[in-house]
């Protein structure tokens, strides 16, 4: 048999065996789908996931990575593209290897912001008040300003109804939307012991509280 010769029946023993392998790994694939399902894409991540740490485009890029395992071992709740981790935080720390859980990553939560202080002589003060909506007009948050206070008697039974400023320039500390429908507004104020026993007595004898904004 001639070097050509050879070399044809080599090539084509190559390729026989070359088809012969793609049937033995089709017919496995087929195998394992029928048993434990379908390949699926997971997040698996490459590296320690500290806890608390908030994932950065560097740690999605080289820290996550798709895999594909049979649907019988994909976890409930599995990521399926890295870039959905972007952003969020571990619970608790993932370890290099393991799967990455949509349950395990949360959304940090920003800082609260933390009220000016009331000032010497005074004390935060927490009243219901009406009509703090207009406190917000123009999109500025309140909060650290200075506000008047007007308190209002409506009219009764032997009564006339009366309208007066209990308290002026007062800085307003925090401002509180209504929980639910029916409820008022919840401002905290710097007030004097003076002053909140005058708001305290107004609101127990049912009164309206108003804040106007001082310009």
């Amino acid at each position: 048999m001639s070097r050509r010769s050879r070399a044809l029946a080599f090539l084509a023993a190559a390729f026989a065996c070359a088809i012969l392998a793609a049937l033995v790994a089709g017919r496995y694939r087929s195998s394992v789908e029928a048993r434990y399902g379908a390949l699926e894409p997971v997040v698996v991540s490459s590296i320690e996931l500290p806890a608390g740490q908030v994932l950065s485009p560097q740690q999605v890029k080289h820290g996550l990575e798709v895999r594909r395992v049979p649907a019988a071992f994909s976890p409930p709740g599995a990521l399926l593209r890295p870039g959905d981790a972007l952003g969020r935080a571990p619970g608790a720390t993932i370890p290099a290897g393991a799967y990455v859980l949509d349950a395990q990553l949360v959304v940090p939560q920003p800082e609260p912001v933390q009220p000016p202080g009331a000032g010497r002589g005074h004390r935060p003060v927490q009243v219901p008040v009406s009509g703090a909506e207009a406190l917000l007009v123009g999109g500025a948050a309140p909060e650290g300003g200075r506000v008047d206070v007007i308190v209002s008697q409506r009219a009764g039974l032997g009564s006339q109804g009366r309208t007066y400023i209990a308290a002026e320039g007062i800085r307003l500390l925090a401002l509180n939307r209504p929980a639910g429908p029916g409820e008022q507004w919840q401002a905290t104020l710097a007030l004097s012991r003076e002053q909140a026993l005058d708001l305290i007595g107004a609101q127990s004898a049912g009164r309206e509280i108003r804040l106007l904004p001082r310009p």
